[in-house]
């Protein structure tokens, strides 16, 4: 949609302008037109899509990571990297939704640090989740989704990386490269959320039920260690009726 309203450059450009004139080509193509993922969604009318997907998005994030977590602890029971694991969705999720509400060219800075926020959680939530894959492994199978999974994960820190330090230089063709690494980056997450289907086809609601019952078990610990204090004080009393 930004491209047919020639808010961007196609990726197959690699000239740029320092500026465009009034009588210059449709084609023409300075800064503001590399397309950049945020640049694809600063304008009207796709901005709205814009929004409204990262939204959407957003809210998917979450319920993965939930039911990732479900699963998990179902399988493993309570362990500290499938709850780090669960902790990075969300706030991913959180900074996603910054960046999808505060467009780059209106709200800059509250877009960086959504962006700031997103893309590194992004990233961990990938690398505990390539290693809680490893951990669950008992068949073949399941070692070689591990196996795709850190693969991957390798993909998507090269080219996060090499689109942050390509994004900073003032070279048009080098952040037009930032900008293909960005988009290889977010195809790359989505190929790995995709991968979850293989696990998730098993969740049954006694999945659900372990989820409810860990959300539950400080408050009946509480409430067991609450009764078992009492019976000794009401056993005393008792014996000191009798005698």
């Amino acid at each position: 949609m930004a491209l047919s309203n020639n808010h961007i450059c196609p990726v197959h450009n690699w000239n740029y302008n320092q500026s465009c004139g009034v009588d210059s080509p449709g084609s023409c193509c300075t800064l503001d037109h590399i397309p950049l993922v945020s640049k694809c969604g600063t304008l009207p009318p796709e901005s709205c899509f814009f929004s409204l997907i990262c939204s959407l998005g957003s809210f998917m994030v979450i319920l993965v990571g939930l039911l990732r977590y479900a699963h998990l602890l179902e399988r493993l029971g309570p362990s500290l990297l499938n709850t780090l694991g669960l902790a990075t969705g969300w706030v991913c999720a959180a900074g996603l939704t910054m960046v999808g509400n505060f467009q780059v060219d209106h709200a800059k800075v509250l877009h960086y640090i959504g962006a700031g926020v997103a893309f590194p959680t992004s990233m961990l939530f990938l690398l505990l989740q390539s290693i809680l894959t490893y951990r669950m492994a008992k068949t073949r199978g399941q070692y070689w989704t591990g196996h795709l999974r850190s693969i991957l994960t390798a993909v998507a820190f090269l080219t996060l990386v090499f689109s942050g330090v390509f994004f900073i230089q003032e070279s048009f063709v080098l952040q037009h490269v930032a900008a293909l690494c960005e988009w290889m980056f977010i195809i790359d997450v989505l190929v790995f959320y995709g991968t979850f289907t293989f696990e998730f086809g098993a969740i049954s609601t006694d999945t659900f039920l372990v989820l409810l019952k860990a959300s539950r078990a400080p408050k009946s610990y509480k409430g067991e260690s609450g009764v078992s204090s009492t019976v000794p004080i009401h056993s005393h009393a008792e014996g000191l009726a009798m005698a």
